[in-house]
């Protein structure tokens, strides 16, 4: 696995120093198709002979954020670093706007658009990968497993090289497009809340569905959209469910609510306008088998098949998002076995705060690669740089 990952995982293609053909999606502008070359760079260039399996403690995991993690200002700290210039460059080609200029300058109300935010989380987060590569070459040649939250899933599988930068890069931008447009069609939301072990959070949304009804809301929307850890979900759907939420939280043993910045209920059937333009990019992919181990939020297990994840990506949108789950799975191991190195790649440490709500052992073993402090020539392997 070491050997495969060292010249796969950051090169985004199959061979070491080849280049996987694009896909023959028309959207993208000329040129920005060859994006991946920017990050074409692992531990080695050649083949090596097959490394021996690593013991558990010399692994690493990467964790990427999704929606919520973005802040003005992310990118500062990442731009004396290899390629990380250019790499924002290649994105503004794709996107069609400057990128780099709205992540370091906002204004935040900008960058909190979901048509912006989700392509600046995706970017912002491979140029961390960059980093984490400059700085610890070997996290990436050990990286073992990845899993993204809601949009940064799309990063952790072009890490893994199941598809090319710009291919993800364009596939959030639809993405994002068509979810904005599906959150202004309805007063939605999503609401963060912490319960206890006692807490309905079934019965919580369907008597909120039912309060919806006597509105005469016809066909209302209220479910649990993000499994986060033990007794912590988010609940999405029409804003007046949401309310009747918070307004009866004590009946529902909920300890604390929390209306989430964000412009829809994500992650339900409200989004479902945004799944047909999704999946008609996803199929223009030339999907690859990704060369580590990537678990998908819709089901919170690891991808077994190229198809899968076209499939899934799609389903993604309207499906709750398993955090909860996908963290037993890449974290499961016998009692007494060493954890891996974990790393959240990305604006944010809110997946270290969960996984430490979901394994404290794990997440002794956690970093953050920061995309905020503004060094402009930093110094390899400088203790600075990863929080």
């Amino acid at each position: 696995m070491g050997a495969r990952v060292a010249r796969g995982a950051w090169a985004l293609s199959r061979a070491a120093g080849g280049c996987r053909a694009a896909s023959s999606f028309q959207a993208p502008p000329p040129g920005a198709v060859d994006v991946a070359e920017l990050l074409r760079e692992a531990a080695g260039g050649e083949a090596r002979a097959k490394a021996a399996r690593r013991p558990p403690d010399r692994c690493s995991v990467l964790l990427f954020p999704g929606q919520g993690s973005q802040a003005v200002g992310m990118g500062r700290g990442l731009l004396g670093y290899p390629r990380v210039r250019e790499l924002y460059a290649a994105a503004s080609r794709v996107l069609g706007y400057d990128l780099l200029e709205l992540s370091l300058h906002g204004p935040q109300e900008d960058l909190d658009r979901t048509v912006h935010c989700q392509p600046a989380v995706f970017v912002a987060s491979l140029a961390a990968v960059e980093k984490l590569h400059h700085l610890k070459p070997q996290v990436i040649e050990n990286c073992v497993a990845a899993a993204g939250f809601s949009v940064g899933e799309f990063a952790a599988l072009v890490f893994a090289g199941a598809m090319e930068f710009s291919e993800g890069l364009y596939a959030v931008k639809v993405r994002a497009e068509a979810m904005q447009e599906a959150s202004e069609a309805v007063p939605s939301g999503m609401l963060s809340v912490l319960g206890q072990p006692q807490s309905k959070f079934a019965f919580a949304c369907l008597e909120a569905r039912e309060h919806c009804k006597s509105l005469g809301i016809e066909d209302p929307v209220c479910e649990v959209s993000n499994f986060l850890f033990p007794d912590c979900r988010v609940i999405s759907g029409h804003l007046e469910a949401l309310q009747f939420l918070r307004k009866n939280s004590s009946k529902y043993h909920f300890r604390r609510t929390k209306m989430l910045p964000v412009s829809g209920a994500f992650h339900t059937r409200l989004m479902e306008p945004a799944v047909e333009p999704l999946a008609r990019v996803l199929k223009t992919i030339d999907m690859k088998k990704p060369l580590v181990a990537v678990y998908s939020n819709v089901s919170g297990n690891r991808y077994t098949h190229p198809t899968h994840i076209r499939k899934l990506l799609g389903k993604q949108v309207v499906s709750p998002v398993k955090w909860e789950q996908t963290m037993h799975a890449v974290y499961q191991r016998k009692k007494g076995a060493a954890f891996p190195s974990t790393f959240e790649v990305g604006p944010g440490t809110q997946l270290g705060s969960i996984l430490r709500s979901c394994n404290m052992q794990a997440w002794r073993s956690y970093s953050h690669v920061d995309v905020m402090e503004g060094s402009q020539d930093p110094e390899p392997g400088t203790s600075e740089a990863l929080h």
